[in-house]
């Protein structure tokens, strides 16, 4: 049946087209999607903003996820539940004292589709971080407060009174009926008390309403990348005054400083993100305005995440930067100071880095450089929109060679092993031709923890897998010059360090130093570089500052 929104959209039979918006919820798919459809041809436009009914009724019948391209951009579509329906079903195992709280909680978990995890950003904490992220250096009073904001089915909670936390103390939130439910019960099961402090309530939205409590310790998994209106973010952002911070990992984190009493305790398990891309900066300028206690990376505990998952504890005190931070990354404990975050660019927080390797990063940065923050132009590679219909593997009339990300290594460009139509109008994006055609020009590798470089002087096509760079023309160092220090092992690990990512991200090669009084010419010779800057490499293939 038909929800009732759906059913005014198809009812209008007067109607010819109908607006990108209201196509988007007709195809259960973004407006930026509907736009890119109309793309690559698959929707009909009318006139301004209106696409043709007709086309619509075609795509949804005819061509949703069929081609492969539907099949990926409509991927909420796919492995979908009935969340009401099961809802209602575990709810009532969920009251029922005969029915097995271990087993519900486990059933209902593997009830929700991949889909609707990603839509409501929930990802379950295991309990082996949940002991080690809620370990408690300092004796309790017995009066302190403690919450959990996103409790799930309660695995802080029930960690928190394992900690000596009363029952009466403990408060949760959530917006899963069931999982609340089955918190309830847990907690009853273990202290015998029958909390009423276990609700099923929106933190973020009782935080802005001023409704959500103050605590002495807050420790959750808040959603990894909510689905939110962007309205909407942006208003919870103002009313928590987030700053640019808008994912709700970011929003939470604000939500949770403004709940927490002076002098108290949050910890939160976040995405590896949060303490490395540009966008949650104002989250972690905030966090280090706070004494930080605690830096612990777990690894990628999350099935079909390739995102790593990493826990902060903080106290909300004024931060003494100079303090020791207790980091611990693939199993090796080591101590930074917050001083060492505070002058990365962005405020990045490489919890990778020993104290050792965080001097080098910051006496490079010492030394007086440029970077090529607005001072180049960037391309993405062509997106075909549908690799199987376009991307061709031998050469015939009518194609053109188009290179991929695999195709660039440090030693060269590997020959061309796809080819696609050179109609550009075909595609679903595509960079402006002139960045192509520039008579030189630096390509690499997009998806990668690595630089991977090539210079082109033979205006070469890419596909989306790689992207371009181009230096503008007052630019100091020839841009040849720039794709060996890239390509060097010494940036490579500079780049690891510092924003140790699955992709090269413009963002990021915008905020690596280039040490311009010491490279001139066409040809990149790294040990003199390294010279120049005062570093060495040691035996273990690490660099360190020459004493």
């Amino acid at each position: 049946m038909r929800n009732v929104g759906q059913q005014a959209l198809f009812d209008d039979q007067n109607s010819e087209c109908v607006s990108i918006e209201d196509s988007a919820k007709i195809l259960g798919v973004s407006g930026a999607t509907v736009r890119n459809w109309i793309k690559t041809g698959y929707l009909k436009v009318t006139s301004k903003g209106q696409v043709s009914r007709d086309s619509v009724e075609n795509f949804k019948n005819n061509i949703s996820g069929v081609e492969k391209l539907n099949q990926r951009a409509n991927k909420s579509k796919k492995d979908t539940h009935n969340h009401e329906s099961v809802a209602v079903e575990f709810l009532k195992k969920a009251k029922s004292e005969s029915e097995s709280l271990e087993s519900i909680g486990e059933c209902y978990e593997s009830s929700l589709s991949d889909s609707y995890r990603n839509k409501e950003g929930i990802y379950y904490t295991p309990n082996d971080i949940v002991n080690d992220l809620l370990s408690l250096k300092n004796e309790l009073t017995g009066n302190e407060t403690f919450c959990d904001p996103c409790c799930g089915s309660g695995n802080f909670l029930v960690r928190a009174l394992d900690a000596g936390f009363k029952p009466e103390n403990i408060f949760g939130f959530d917006v899963d009926h069931v999982a609340v439910e089955i918190a309830k019960r847990r907690i009853h099961e273990k202290t015998g008390y029958k909390s009423e402090n276990i609700k099923c309530s929106d933190f973020l939205q009782l935080s802005i309403s001023k409704m959500a409590g103050n605590y002495d310790y807050i420790f959750t998994n808040p959603p990894w990348g909510k689905k939110i209106e962007k309205t909407e973010k942006e208003l919870i952002s103002k009313m928590l005054k987030a700053g640019s911070s808008l994912d709700t990992c970011s929003l939470f984190y604000f939500s949770c400083i403004n709940s927490l009493n002076q002098g108290g305790t949050l910890g939160l398990l976040l995405p590896e993100s949060f303490f490395n891309v540009a966008t949650y900066e104002d989250a972690r300028v905030s966090a280090l305005s706070f004494q930080i206690e605690r830096l612990s990376h777990y690894g990628k505990p999350f099935k079909g995440l390739v995102t790593g998952a990493v826990g902060i504890v903080l106290r909300k005190q004024n931060c003494n930067l100079q303090s020791a931070i207790d980091c611990t990354y693939e199993k090796k404990v080591f101590k930074r100071n917050g001083i060492s975050f505070h002058k990365n660019p962005k405020s990045i927080f490489n919890i990778s880095c020993t104290a050792d390797d965080a001097e080098v990063i910051e006496h490079i940065y010492s030394i007086p450089h440029i970077t090529l923050s607005g001072r180049a132009r960037w391309g993405l590679g062509i997106v075909t929109g549908n690799n199987t219909k376009y991307v061709e593997s031998s050469f015939r009339e009518g194609l053109i060679p188009v290179y991929k990300g695999s195709d660039i290594t440090k030693n060269g460009l590997k020959p061309a092993s796809i080819y696609i139509p050179k109609d550009f109008s075909l595609y679903q994006q595509v960079a402006p031709i002139s960045l192509y055609e520039a008579r030189e020009k630096l390509i690499y590798k997009f998806i990668s923890s690595n630089l991977c470089f090539f210079h082109d002087a033979d205006s070469r096509f890419v596909i989306n897998s790689a992207n371009i760079l181009i230096t503008e023309e007052s630019f100091p160092v020839p841009m040849k010059t720039i794709c060996g220090l890239f390509n060097s092992d010494f940036m490579n690990w500079v780049f690891r360090k510092i924003f140790n990512t699955h992709k090269v991200l413009r963002g990021d090669l915008e905020l690596l130093p280039i040490h311009d009084q010491f490279l001139s010419g066409n040809n990149f010779v790294e040990s003199e570089y390294l010279a120049s800057i005062n570093i060495e490499r040691t035996s273990c293939g690490t660099f360190r500052i020459k004493r």
